[in-house]
């Protein structure tokens, strides 16, 4: 991208007038900011790589899903299962029964909408790429279930994947954080 950016300046730089001028001083300013978001990126990498580095490691979870999935979870041992921690995200499904419906389910449009939309960003990302995510999708779909049904489901799978995993990871840095206090004497 600076390859470009940088090509770009060179070409500003031999063109006379205002729409030049402004080109230039806009060009600038998306280099500056480019570089002030890649060093954000970095840092919030190497924060989500020491809280949850195990989530980082399923497909679809890239450094700004990991950092929001532990932002927005603000802890994971306040959840006192995986299902309550659906439930806060708003994937957990709930049942709509009106006339002939009985057994159906919609998913809730309460619940935190920023780890909902991280949970979706996976999802969505799984069914693109070959994997479990996309074979559970397939299934799903298979078993004449509609597309949105489909993915209502494998987001529930993974808000468990994701509880599992951040709890994992709560749990290994509890662990070695013990390890490191002095004993008592």
């Amino acid at each position: 991208m600076a390859k470009q950016q940088r090509l770009l300046m060179d070409k500003l730089s031999t063109v006379d007038g205002i729409v030049a001028e402004l080109a230039r001083e806009e060009l600038g300013d998306i280099i500056e900011l480019t570089g002030r978001i890649n060093a954000l990126q970095r840092r919030l990498g190497a924060l989500a790589k020491a809280a949850a580095p195990s989530l980082l490691a399923m497909p679809g979870v890239g450094v700004l899903t990991a950092a929001k999935l532990v932002g927005e979870s603000a802890g994971i041992s306040r959840f006192k299962s995986e299902a309550a921690f659906a439930r806060h995200a708003g994937i957990a499904p709930i049942p709509v029964w009106s006339g002939n419906t009985a057994g159906r389910v919609r998913l809730t449009r309460s619940g935190n909408r920023q780890l909902n939309a991280a949970v979706h960003r996976i999802a969505v990302t799984q069914i693109r790429i070959d994997g479990l995510g996309k074979t559970y999708y397939e299934k799903k779909k298979s078993e004449g279930m509609s597309t949105p049904e489909a993915l209502r489901c494998l987001k529930r799978r993974l808000a468990r994947i994701v509880f599992n995993t951040l709890n994992t990871d709560h749990n290994s840095a509890n662990r070695a954080a013990g390890d490191q206090l002095p004993a008592a004497a």
